[in-house]
């Protein structure tokens, strides 16, 4: 017994549909020539003729209807070789061929199973049959779609609801981005640019001789960039008079360049009378404020105008364990007008701990008994953050420093210090001195700050006074004097 599948059938009614339509279409187009037999030009195919066809003419069904099979007897339209059937039990685990290959087959029949049409016809009318069975050829295609949807019992009408497998990170990363406008980006600019151009940093150390100024600035910047460790040959000598000196070195660290100028004062303080010992100082400040603002009122002006103005000055007070003296008091409320100042307690490892905070605390006495401004300044902290911040460094302001470019073992390890006979003091532990809290002042934590205060408040008072000085007496700056305080040098 032979079993045809309902897909089989309803591919061949709708090829036989098909045929029976370009059928009728044919007949009108012979009946208005007045022929009607053609002859086929070679290469074309026959005009069909549906007379043979055993499946009776019914309106299409949809893809999932029964017909009726009675009747049916595939035989007389394929040989059984061809037929996609299975014959008996002993053929039931046989391969089956293609459904889809099964409309193939109907348009490649062998032409004495048809029959033939009229030897003559007219060239436009073989040509419009040909064009016919070209668009006829094209239902293979749409009958293995729907052959396929048939096997997996689909209706071709229902659509397959669209699912988003995104989760809600996917959701949360789109609107970041979609709102993501790189305002932050200006920060990554700004960082190549300053490691592209660099910048400055001048710092001036005062104090008698013989108190490690030069030591420390190289323990400072673990360099040697004092005036002693590049002169050839140096012989500490006391000099007579106050005379101002200055190196600069360019230092790279991490791609960032900066060029440090070291200013020194040997003299201050070394004389038996240092009255004025601290108006050349005052005048070099002032000379560099100077410069600074004629460079900013020059017409052809540079394009970046060179930073000579000093940024901050150390001043080292000697570890006597009294009060401050009288230099150190005049000295500090002159030059507490015109630059920042940061007063350190130099050789610190010559006193006890005890000592140190007793010392520290009539030092901080006689600064607020003589309003002496120090850095940081109170009304400069611009927020509650940056006040919490400096009131810790105002605590131990001036730090008990200890400068040296030895290094010695201690524990395995190499650490910077002083050996004495007692044991070896580290220059960076902060149970020996204060030396890393005086580092991150200058360097990690408020060295752009210098900078900003000297050009916002200190260069800014002072090109304040000289342009209103210039404005009251009808002169220019060429004519005018550079003031010091109260004196005119």
């Amino acid at each position: 017994m032979l079993k045809v599948t309902s897909i089989s059938v309803a591919c061949l009614t709708l090829v036989k549909h098909t045929l029976r339509r370009y059928s009728k279409e044919m007949l009108s187009i012979q009946n208005r020539t007045g022929r009607r037999k053609c002859l086929a030009l070679p290469g074309s195919y026959p005009d069909p003729d549906l007379s043979w066809s055993p499946v009776s003419h019914s309106t299409p069904q949809s893809p999932g209807f029964k017909p009726n099979l009675e009747g049916l007897n595939l035989a007389t339209i394929l040989p059984p070789s061809q037929m996609n059937v299975t014959c008996g039990p002993e053929q039931e685990k046989a391969p089956r061929k293609s459904v889809g290959s099964v409309p193939q087959r109907i348009f490649t029949f062998p032409s004495a199973d048809r029959p033939r049409p009229s030897e003559t016809h007219r060239g436009s009318s073989a040509l419009q049959q040909q064009n016919k069975f070209e668009t006829v050829l094209d239902i293979p295609q749409r009958l293995k779609t729907q052959v396929q949807m048939e096997e997996n019992d689909t209706d071709p009408t229902e659509q397959v609801p669209c699912t988003n497998d995104s989760g809600p990170e996917d959701h949360t990363q789109d609107h970041a981005t979609l709102n993501y406008v790189g305002i932050e980006a200006v920060l990554d600019q700004m960082r190549r640019k300053a490691m592209k151009t660099g910048f400055e940093f001048n710092i001036m150390v005062v104090g008698q001789s013989g108190l490690g100024k030069s030591t420390l600035m190289n323990t400072l910047f673990k360099s040697k960039v004092s005036r002693k460790s590049c002169t050839p040959n140096y012989e500490e000598k006391i000099q007579k008079t106050v005379h101002l000196q200055s190196v600069s070195h360019v230092i790279e660290e991490k791609g960032v360049k900066m060029k440090l100028t070291v200013i020194d004062t040997p003299g201050f303080g070394d004389q038996i009378d240092n009255d004025n010992c601290w108006e050349p100082i005052v005048k070099y400040i002032n000379e560099q404020y100077e410069k600074f603002l004629r460079e900013e009122l020059s017409i052809n002006r540079k394009r970046r105008i060179p930073d000579t103005r000093v940024h901050c000055c150390v001043y080292f007070l000697p570890p006597t364990g009294h009060c401050l003296r009288p230099i150190d008091i005049e000295f500090l409320k002159r030059l507490g007008e015109i630059v920042s100042i940061v007063p350190v307690i130099a050789k610190a490892d010559t006193l006890t701990i005890e000592e140190r905070q007793e010392f520290r605390k009539k030092i901080q006495h006689d600064l607020q008994a003589n309003e002496i401004r120090v850095y940081p300044q109170r009304e400069y902290d611009e927020d509650a953050e940056d006040r919490i911040l400096n009131d810790k460094i105002r605590e131990k302001i001036p730090f008990a420093v200890v400068g040296t470019d030895r290094e010695h073992q201690v524990n395995g390890n190499k650490v910077l210090g002083r050996k004495t006979k007692w044991g070896i003091i580290e220059v960076e532990n902060v149970a020996h001195c204060e030396f890393t809290n005086f580092r991150d002042l200058l360097i990690r934590s408020h060295l752009q700050d210098l900078k900003d205060v000297t050009h916002n408040i200190h260069y800014e008072t002072y090109r304040v006074r000289r342009l209103n000085d210039s404005n009251v007496n009808g002169l220019g700056l060429s004519s005018l004097s550079i003031t010091t305080g109260e004196n005119v040098l």
